[in-house]
């Protein structure tokens, strides 16, 4: 397959069914009823995936049943599959009609719209002032890089040969050596790494850089697995093995707490079997996050890497006492993974639940009139109420579009997840009030009259509720992911959690032949060994042995 880009040709050596290409289009940004069914299901993992008519279970076969069970909003022509339905069709029509991404040409990857890339903004802007807290300074590196050097960790080049993508040509000629379009760049930071590391006094080095990474997929499903993703990836170099795993649970805590206090996911933190680690790595650690279909979500790791990859590339530098060391290392990486685990966290049948820490558009100020002369009035109302709002730091909008109604516009930025909407009418601008409704809430239950226009007032107002929103999803969520764990101390009652699409946690400290025989015969693998244990020596759920741990299985994306 060559794509050419300017002057430059691209011979990527690609697995032969993966080659086609789609070149389906949406015009429009509100999608039809007529519409919206059918791209639901070009928006599918039918045609995302080259495998996932096989892969993805979850998708129901009866698409004239889903006709008619689909919600349908009666003053917008949208529809959305239930939950409870089909997840995976629900999941793809929130992803449709909240304008989060589209198909990209080539089949596995996406186009990460404007609304969807404001939420990856807002997890790099929390995310880059923790990295520069702790230490750490952004770069960049190339994303090609020489085969050999992937070949140089064996354990690595193992892991990642099936997804790698491979340059053979460009500018119309054969290359010396093929390229490898980025998988990850730890080879590539060691390379770089052993240049500018000679001295004890050079370490520790520590870098981030925000970029995109290729992996070849066989089973896509939009955010949570793509050809081609963004993520942030953080590596660095140490003196010491302490100083190392110190460096990979610090990062492991940042991404717990960002998961916790601003995308209000619940996850578990832990540690990865040796099954489970990271290709080339001595330790990984893992945030596990639980869906809205009981599925974990591998939200984000951080890998203690050992002397690994340093001993391969020959990184080194000389201690204290004049001799040469070969430096310990971590990596770390949070992606765009993270948008669609937010999408299954918190959703709804409505659609999209954003956390208000994470949203785009916080607050969303709907006008309303019916008579010309009252439309100026409420107006200027609306924009006094929005300058006040945008003030005091708060991320708002104004729907005043003459084409819908006010409940369609309910509805469309229900559908889209903004926490709050402010309606103001004639009435509320003679009392000088507003309405809130709260998106967690539906119906009268969340909405509130009478609220004051006073900046002073309104101001706290709003945002004590994005506070209580925000810790209102996270309740949820932790009920739901506790509700949905069961303890178990043997095989069998494994099996049968498993079987209830539950996570099962139980001690273990079983071989890895046992490990792999559990994912074989119940599709489910070690998610992590909770760094939360349970105090005291315990028995093998697999063999009856003394187990130190007890770990957590279950089914994942």
């Amino acid at each position: 397959m060559v794509v050419v880009m300017g002057a430059l040709s691209l011979s990527l050596r690609l697995p032969s069914p993966l080659t086609s290409i789609l070149t389906y289009s949406v015009k429009s940004p509100l999608l039809r009823c007529r519409r919206s069914h059918h791209f639901r299901r070009r928006f599918s993992a039918v045609n995302f995936s080259a495998q996932s008519t096989a892969a993805e279970k979850d998708i129901s076969p009866e698409v004239e049943d889903q006709k008619k069970s689909r919600v349908l909003d009666k003053d917008k022509d949208r529809a959305i599959t239930p939950r409870s339905q089909d997840f995976n069709a629900w999941y793809l029509d929130v992803i449709a009609n909240a304008e989060l991404a589209d198909y990209g040409p080539v089949r596995g990857t996406m186009v990460i719209r404007p609304y969807g890339y404001a939420i990856w903004e807002a997890i790099q802007d929390y995310l880059n002032v923790k990295f520069k807290e702790t230490g750490h300074s952004n770069m960049y590196f190339p994303q090609f890089i020489p085969y050999s050097f992937i070949e140089k960790e064996a354990s690595h080049v193992e892991g990642f040969s099936p997804e790698l993508a491979l340059v053979t040509i460009g500018g119309g000629k054969e290359l010396e050596e093929k390229l490898v379009v980025r998988p990850t760049s730890e080879t590539i930071v060691n390379h770089m790494f052993t240049q500018w590391i000679h001295s004890y006094r050079d370490l520790p080095l520590m870098i981030n850089q925000w970029a995109n990474v290729t992996r070849w997929e066989m089973r896509t499903k939009p955010f949570i697995r793509t050809l081609e993703f963004l993520w942030q990836e953080g590596h660095t170099a140490h003196s010491t093995l302490e100083e190392a795993e110190k460096e990979a649970l610090q990062m492991i805590d940042v991404y717990t707490k960002f998961a916790y206090e601003q995308a209000a996911i619940p996850v578990i933190a832990g540690r990865k079997s040796r099954v489970e680690t990271f290709a080339g790595a001595s330790r990984t650690y893992t945030i596990e996050a639980m869906m809205g279909d009981r599925k974990a979500l591998q939200a984000g790791t951080s890998h203690n890497l050992g002397q690994n990859f340093s001993k391969a590339f020959g990184t080194q530098f000389t201690d204290e006492n004049g001799e040469r060391q070969h430096v310990w290392q971590t990596s770390w990486a949070i992606s765009t993974r993270f948008v669609g685990g937010i999408i299954m966290t918190h959703g709804d049948d409505t659609g999209l639940m954003l956390p208000p820490k994470l949203a785009p558009v916080q607050v969303i100020i709907v006008p309303i009139w019916k008579k010309v002369e009252e439309r100026t009035q409420v107006l200027d109302a609306t924009s006094s109420v929005k300058e006040t709002l945008r003030t005091a730091g708060i991320r708002v909008k104004i729907d005043d579009s003459d084409q819908r109604t006010p409940g369609w516009k309910y509805n469309f930025w229900e559908m889209k997840g903004v926490p709050v909407r402010i309606e103001i009418g004639p009435r509320d601008v003679s009392s000088g009030t507003v309405v809130i409704s709260r998106r967690d809430v539906p119906g009268k239950q969340g909405k509130v009259f009478g609220i004051s226009m006073d900046p002073s007032t309104l101001v706290v107002y709003v945002k004590d509720l994005m506070d209580e929103i925000q810790n209102s999803l996270l309740g949820a969520a932790i009920a739901f992911r506790d509700s949905n764990i069961v303890d178990v101390s043997s095989y069998d009652e494994l099996k049968e959690a498993i079987a209830q699409g539950k996570w099962a946690r139980g001690p273990w400290s079983a071989r890895d032949e046992d490990e792999l025989k559990v994912k074989e015969e119940t599709g489910a693998t070690i998610r992590c060994f909770p760094f939360e244990q349970p105090p005291g020596t315990k028995s093998c759920l697999m063999t009856g042995k003394p187990a130190e741990e007890v770990a957590i299985f279950a089914k994942s994306y």
